[in-house]
């Protein structure tokens, strides 16, 4: 885990485990219905008071989350969105 600055890791730390239950139940709901084809991009997983919380999932199951200020209102959905595909096709 990476956290700018580094001193708020231990906070970031609980932020992360509460996204990776976030995560496994969207997971576990979209594997319910076969018939909707699975979106790589989670979206927003969930907001907190001082931060938005991203998720994004591979194909081999590694799990990417983003955390940024709420207080960026430029930020959008799909501007997040065109970070993780991008991080993927470089990573291609």
């Amino acid at each position: 885990m990476r956290t700018v600055p580094a001193e708020n890791e231990l906070k970031f730390t609980y932020i992360v485990h509460t996204s990776l239950d976030v995560i496994e139940e969207k997971i576990t709901i979209v594997s319910r219905n076969p018939t909707d084809p699975r979106d790589l991009f989670l979206g927003l997983l969930y907001p907190t008071e001082d931060y938005k919380v991203y998720g994004f999932i591979t194909n081999t199951q590694v799990k990417f989350i983003i955390i940024t200020e709420a207080s960026n209102v430029n930020l959008r959905d799909n501007d997040v969105r065109a970070v993780c595909i991008t991080y993927m096709i470089h990573l291609q």
